[in-house]
């Protein structure tokens, strides 16, 4: 595909850095010293000028765009390079990064021919707020076309090592000592400090991450950036009580301005331990780490850990520190950044026929086809692949069955798979062509 991106920054980069291995990849930013760094590293083409002028566009000579993503700092100019970008070039789809959710309107894509919006605050926010309903579970995952919900959960330290067999769920993949890898067979071991993925319907997954001694309701939401501010307003939403803490007193005022009052702005000026005791923290069913600083994120984490709070969540904004929040038993939620990055990753490869979502920091992938009214398969006997480190389900009727067999496809059927990251590719390409 050619695809061109406006942004050199971190999301640009990233996203170039994954797409450049198989596509051909255009980055597009005023910075030069941003575009020489991406450039020394990547075999990308490297466009400096700015996106909201169409004259940088004449410089690229394609006779069609397949995909345009702008990820630049500023909504506007997002906004108006996908308005630009159509005054000289022919662009199949147009995925923009969005920070102010009131642009989220349905005549502003349309007029300006834009697939997809994506809204990194919100994704974190919304991640953030899906554990309230699981209180164990480190990640919650929902997909569009089941009611089939894929979660995570740490196992104690404590825990006796023992097998399990499949019944109501499926354990999909394990997390052990940093290597994650996907049981084979109809049963498996678990053992302590495991981070374990389980698939199932929603009433199931309730069962084994319901903690009725941590109903989630009083919460403390530490940064009081946009981040904060955005899962704050979240909780207020579904009337938990929520602290707000931040050490800027003009982001306290800030924050108190666009909450209303509705929930206790707190300003400190020192990073010290007494807070949690001064102001009754330790009370707290959930404490939520928001800054872009992950080694901060991590030792508040500990902090509130150690004074008593069950539930600890930090944003990760840098995928070095993903492994050391879940060594330290911190559930890891990613960052707007990074959050964007998947998200576009994963719409890039996704259609309205096969939805493709990353789990478990990036390390495994699941993909998942629906058989749709019209569609060819229907009544068709298709075979599983068979791969060493992925595994093949299908739902018929919202029932999971292990797929290692010959099955014929029926009308609503989804086939799913769960794989590693190296055979995403050889997943991908058998699921596309059934």
């Amino acid at each position: 595909m050619n695809i061109i991106i406006a942004g050199a920054g971190k999301v640009g980069f990233n996203l170039a850095k994954t797409l450049s291995i198989a596509h051909n990849v255009i980055v597009i930013d005023k910075n030069a010293d941003a575009l020489n760094s991406i450039q020394e590293n990547l075999d990308i083409m490297p466009i400096c000028g700015s996106v909201e002028d169409f004259k940088t566009f004449q410089a690229i000579h394609l006779n069609q765009i397949d995909l345009f993503v702008a990820v630049t700092n500023l909504d506007n100019i997002n906004l108006i390079s996908a308005m630009t970008i159509d005054l000289v070039l022919n662009v199949k789809r147009k995925f923009i990064r969005l920070k102010k959710h009131y642009f989220d309107h349905e005549i502003i894509k349309e007029r300006l021919s834009i697939d997809k919006f994506i809204f990194p605050v919100q994704l974190a926010s919304n991640t953030v707020l899906s554990l309230l309903k699981y209180p164990k579970a480190n990640n919650v995952k929902t997909f569009k076309y089941t009611d089939y919900k894929l979660i995570s959960m740490m196992i104690p330290n404590d825990f006796l090592p023992k097998t399990f067999e499949f019944e109501l769920f499926k354990i999909i993949g394990i997390e052990r000592d940093k290597h994650f890898f996907i049981p084979k067979g109809n049963s498996v071991e678990i053992q302590p400090n495991d981070l374990v993925y389980y698939f199932g319907l929603e009433d199931e997954m309730k069962i084994i991450s319901a903690d009725a001694d941590n109903i989630i309701k009083k919460c403390v939401v530490f940064g009081g950036d946009k981040l904060g501010i955005a899962i704050t307003k979240d909780l207020l939403k579904i009337n938990c009580e929520v602290k707000l803490i931040e050490k800027d007193l003009i982001l306290c005022q800030k924050a108190d301005e666009k909450l209303k009052g509705r929930a206790d702005i707190i300003n400190f000026k020192y990073g010290s331990h007494e807070i949690f005791d001064d102001e009754n923290l330790d009370s707290a069913d959930i404490f939520i780490t928001t800054t872009n600083n992950d080694e901060f994120n991590i030792i508040k984490c500990l902090e509130a850990r150690d004074s008593g709070v069950k539930k600890v969540v930090a944003i990760n904004n840098e995928m070095e520190y993903y492994n050391l929040m879940h060594t330290l038993n911190i559930t890891a939620v990613r960052g707007p950044k990074m959050s964007a990055y998947h998200k576009i990753m994963e719409e890039i490869s996704s259609t309205g026929v096969v939805i493709k979502k990353h789990f478990c920091g990036g390390k495994a992938i699941v993909f998942m086809r629906k058989i749709f009214k019209n569609s060819k398969l229907i009544g068709k006997k298709i075979k599983p692949l068979k791969l060493t480190s992925s595994s093949l389900f299908y739902i018929k009727d919202k029932h999971l069955e292990t797929f290692d067999n010959k099955i014929i496809l029926q009308e609503n059927d989804l086939i799913i798979s769960f794989c590693i990251a190296k055979e995403s590719e050889k997943v991908q390409k058998w699921i596309y062509e059934l």
